[in-house]
Formats: C-alpha cells, structure tokens, sequence
C-alpha cells in the first residue's frame, strides 16, 4: 500500500502517531426505539457518532439512483455496492466509485460534525485516486469543499476530515481525479458537532493509522484456462499515441477492456481493437450507461448519448457489451461514447449483432478471437434518411463500417502460433445502410482491400511473408 503526495496535498497532515483504531465496535452501530426515527435522528438524539457501512445497500449498476441504507437516502452516481472480491472493505460491501462519481447524503444531521471518518483505497489493483469531502448547510442547494483533497493507492487508510460545524449539514464525497482507476469507500462515520469553531475550506485532513481489522482482498483471478491478452499484440494499425497535441485525430487510449484510436474531429474512434476468450466472459448484466469518457484529454468535446438523439442512426458499439460480461466494470466500460459510432439500425442490429453472436460461438468452441474494428468515409443511411454528421457537425456518420476475426485454438505465444499454426481470419466490410442484408458473409473480403480503403496496416507485427497470405485471403469458412 502506498498513501501518496504531492503539492496539491500540501494541507494533507500524516499522524502515524494517531493510533485510534478504527475498528466497528457494538457501541459504534446507532439504533432507536422509535422506529420513526432515522438512524441519523437517532445519532443526533443520543449524541453518538453515525456510522455507515453500506451493508445494508444493494445497487449494483452505476446509473445515478438514490439507494435506502441504514444511515438514509443516499444519491449514488456513477457508484455503486461493491460486493466483488476486488473491493477493499470492511465486511460483506463497500462503495466504489468511477470516474467523476460521488456519493451524496439525502438527509441532513440537525446536530452539526465535529468531524467524519472514512476509509477509502484503490479497487482490487487500480492505481492512485483522488478525492474529496464536501458539505451543504442548506439541505444541498449550494455545497463547499471542507478539508483537502485525499490521494490514495492501494490497500489505503482510513481518513479524518475536521469539520466542526453546527446543523443542519449534509456531506458528499467525490471522486475528483476523472480517471478509470476506481475508489473503494467504507465505514463513514460522523462525529456530533461539540461546539469548537469551523475550520476554513483547505484545513488539514488527517490520514489516521490502519485498523487491523481493514483486511485488503486479492483481485477476482479470471478462469485459470483462458486468458486475457494485449489487443496491441498484432500490431498498432494506425501508428497511433497517447499524445493529444501531436495526433488529436489518431489519440491512443488504452483501457483495461480495449484499445482505440480516436479522433477528435470526427467524435468518433478511427479503430477499435479488443481480445475476446472466456477470461472476458461472464454474468455481468448490460448496464446501458452510455456516457461521455472522462479520460479524453482537457477542453476535447465530450460526445454524449444525447449526441444521437432523434438522428436515426443506433450509437453502435465497437467493443460490443456481450464481449465484455466478467464483470460490472468490464461491461460498463463498453458504453463509454469512445467506444460508439453513429451506425444504421439494421446494420446494427442485424448484420452486425449476427457476427458479433458468432464471434462468441467461436470462442464457446475453445478458440480465443482477437478484433480488430473500425470506420471510414463519411455519410451514412439511418432510419430517417441520409446523413453525414450529427450533434451540429461534432460526429461523423462513417460511410463504410469494417471488422476483422483473427481466430486461433486457445493457448500461449499467439505470435507465434499465428505464424506457424492454423490461423482463420474473417475481413468484413459493410455499408453504413439501412437496406443492409442481414447475412454477413455477404460482406466478406480481404484485409488487404481494407487496407487499401483505410491506410491502416492492421496486422503489422506478424512477420511479411505470413501478412501477405493471411491478408490477401477471403473467408470461405462456416458462418454459423
């Protein structure tokens, strides 16, 4: 575990020397004999401190919603229960956030904080998160930053805010830093209001020693006879790099899930890469939280779902979510808008969704598949008619939508085994076409006419002389 630093965190004050353990006690769990009361109108009437542990929570997407738990009504958004092995908790449950997510109280405490209490960590092996305590005087109309901001990675502390403020107040915690690293948070707890002076916004927030009792868990491992692989592995088509000044319309993103080049003028991804095997496949329900992504570089356009509102055209996924079920997150993330383009309903959901199924049929067989997607040209199809942009110009309707299969039997050394071994590749290559057959073996050419199309070089680190069969191929195979 590493508890980090920086300028930012000047006010950050570590008391290793405070050695109150932060372990749950009878005492600590607020109870009434009213059961009118809340257990936060309880707190406040015995003068006790008010202790949530999100046990008693059960939201398990990320969609904004309030959630019943035993403190009150909470605002989950872009949060939910974590209840994985991944999450670091204290018990059955934590909350995690994501992104820019934030956990707000939907109650107030009439009796004022002297302080709150909380442990936060890193999610299973994300690295370093940041974020913030914040609070309302007015029943959440307007809210203020209270303490500094808390960086943490890994195994992670439990934190202490001073507060010492009188009622009512209403307290929100935000993850700050945007990224896809995610925040595990458990055991809030706050103290009565004893009547000491407010500290100021930016007063220093406490990191206090670790209770014995917050028992970091090891990361869920995928199924031990498939594997997870770099999407990269047969090469990078475009050349693309994480650097926004130097390519904005060929900027490489890698997420744990996939790897893109996106553009930002067209608002839509150039190429979409991902490796598809049993690891990636589970029961993750769809989560449908299509959203802008947050880790698009500082002032780019944020393409939103509203972005395809009334257009005719589906924001059709390169990742598919049904490749991505092993978990909440790994589904979650096949909705960023990064991930989307404008794409004609029936190519959407006909033709593409029947290779997308068959994909998975290979991989149900004992194959592992890695995906190589994209578009280009410019005007498309959709429902209501042609079209060549949407939201006021900032996407781009692809012209031609394609997809490459690199299909081989499960194992090791996919290099390798590409170069010398039994390899089936399946080149598609559609219209951006309501009119568009279903059937899409139709569409079937080779990488090497994509190639051509697009400029890409798609399979660039397998050797030449292997490229030039494997690419010059059209796929005679079964299509189901």
């Amino acid at each position: 575990m590493r508890l980090v630093t920086s300028p930012l965190f000047s006010g950050l004050l570590l008391t290793a020397g405070l050695a109150a353990c932060f372990q749950r006690s009878s005492d600590e769990a607020v109870s009434s004999s009213d059961p009118a009361l809340s257990t936060s109108e309880a707190a406040q009437q015995t003068g006790r401190p008010l202790l949530e542990t999100f046990e008693a929570g059960s939201k398990g997407s990320y969609a904004a919603a309030e959630e019943k738990l035993l403190s009150g009504a909470w605002l989950l958004d872009d949060a939910l229960i974590g209840t994985a092995d991944q999450d670091r908790k204290n018990g059955a449950k934590s909350l995690r956030l994501r992104g820019k997510g934030r956990a707000q109280m939907r109650f107030d405490l009439p009796g004022g904080a002297s302080s709150v209490r909380v442990f936060s960590a890193s999610y299973g092996q994300d690295g370093a998160v940041r974020w913030q305590l914040w609070l309302s005087a007015d029943r959440g109309r307007s809210w203020q930053a209270v303490g500094t901001e808390v960086k943490v990675e890994g195994a992670g502390l439990p934190v202490e805010v001073t507060v010492n403020r009188p009622g009512p107040l209403r307290f929100e915690i935000r993850k700050v830093d945007g990224g896809d690293d995610r925040l595990n948070l458990d055991d809030f707890r706050v103290e009565p209001y004893r009547g000491s002076a407010a500290p100021v916004a930016g007063s220093p927030t406490k990191v206090v020693a670790p209770s014995p009792t917050v028992v970091p868990t090891m990361p869920a491992q995928a199924p031990s006879t498939a594997r997870r692989d770099d999407p990269l592995a047969l090469g990078n088509p475009s050349g693309a790099t994480s650097n926004p000044d130097a390519s904005p319309n060929n900027y490489l993103m890698a997420k744990p899930q996939y790897t893109l080049s996106y553009s930002r003028d067209r608002g839509i991804p150039n190429w979409v890469l991902w490796h598809l095997s049993k690891a990636w496949m589970g029961a993750a329900p769809r989560q449908d939280d299509f959203r802008p992504d947050p880790a698009l570089p500082r002032g780019w356009y944020q393409v939103s779902r509203n972005s395809y509102s009334s257009s005719g055209f589906d924001k059709g996924h390169n990742c598919p979510s049904a490749d991505r079920t092993f978990d909440l997150d790994d589904n979650s993330a096949t909705f960023l808008m990064t991930n989307m383009i404008p794409q004609a309903p029936m190519n959407n959901q006909r033709t593409w969704n029947h290779l997308e199924e068959y994909s998975r049929d290979l991989v149900a067989a004992g194959n592992e598949v890695y995906v190589l997607m994209g578009s280009y040209g410019k005007g498309g199809i959709g429902a209501n008619g042609p079209a060549t942009t949407l939201d006021n110009g900032r996407v781009t309707v692809p012209k031609r939508i394609w997809k490459v299969l690199v299909v081989l039997p499960n194992g090791d050394n996919d290099l390798q085994r590409i170069t010398t071994g039994p390899v089936r590749i399946i080149a598609i290559d559609t219209p951006n076409d309501n009119s568009i057959e279903p059937d899409w073996s139709r569409y079937r050419t080779t990488v090497d006419a994509i190639e051509s199309a697009t400029g890409l070089d798609l399979l660039s680190k397998i050797p030449t002389a292997v490229q030039e069969k494997l690419e010059a191929r059209i796929d005679n195979g079964p299509t189901r």
